[in-house]
């Protein structure tokens, strides 16, 4: 089985906060949580994948890069997205369907817009989704606080199913490159 990280919108403005905007929710862990992850793709040969939205800091400047606290590996594939949507416009979804990935791993920014929408859609195209648990976050909104969402987003998404594919949530600790949906199926 082909196995990818997918990192969504790990970028330093939107991490960090700036322009009127706050930080993400417990953003030293979410650094720490992606770190670790990184080490476990490359243990495990799976593919790193980075994607980066182009309204970040109006997509350039330091702001719009992947965050300095991030142990981004040379031969990482970065795809620029304009849409919500990790697959919408970016090659992405070419790319992952053309090296045969069918278990994506899914972490970054923000967990109610590019994080859910990457889940859901990776699962309708035909592969299956480990979501980190802790390792998305966002910095909430006018009416649920950032803690709120994350919890929500990783009950309503484990399990989260079309047909023959579907996500699990597990913590950033565990073996997440020795997926478990089959224990499920």
């Amino acid at each position: 089985m082909k196995q990818a990280l997918l990192i969504i919108d790990a970028q330093q403005a939107l991490i960090d906060g700036g322009s009127g905007e706050r930080p993400v929710y417990r953003k030293e862990n979410l650094i720490e949580q992606i770190n670790l992850v990184i080490a476990k793709a490359q243990m495990a040969e799976a593919a790193i994948l980075f994607v980066r939205d182009t309204d970040v800091a109006g997509g350039q400047g330091e702001g719009f890069q992947i965050h300095a606290g991030i142990q981004v590996p040379e031969e990482a594939p970065v795809f620029d997205k304009q849409a919500t949507n990790a697959f919408y416009g970016t090659g992405l979804l070419e790319y992952v369907k053309g090296e045969g990935f069918s278990h994506l791993v899914i972490m970054g920014c923000e967990t109610q817009h590019c994080i859910d929408t990457a889940v859901r859609t990776a699962t309708v195209q035909g592969m299956d989704v480990t979501l980190v648990a802790d390792g998305h976050s966002t910095s909430g909104s006018d009416v649920l606080t950032a803690e709120q969402i994350i919890q929500h987003h990783n009950q309503i998404l484990h399990g989260h199913y079309n047909v023959d594919h579907f996500s699990v949530v597990r913590q950033a600790e565990e073996d997440l490159f020795a997926p478990i949906h089959d224990s499920y199926r």
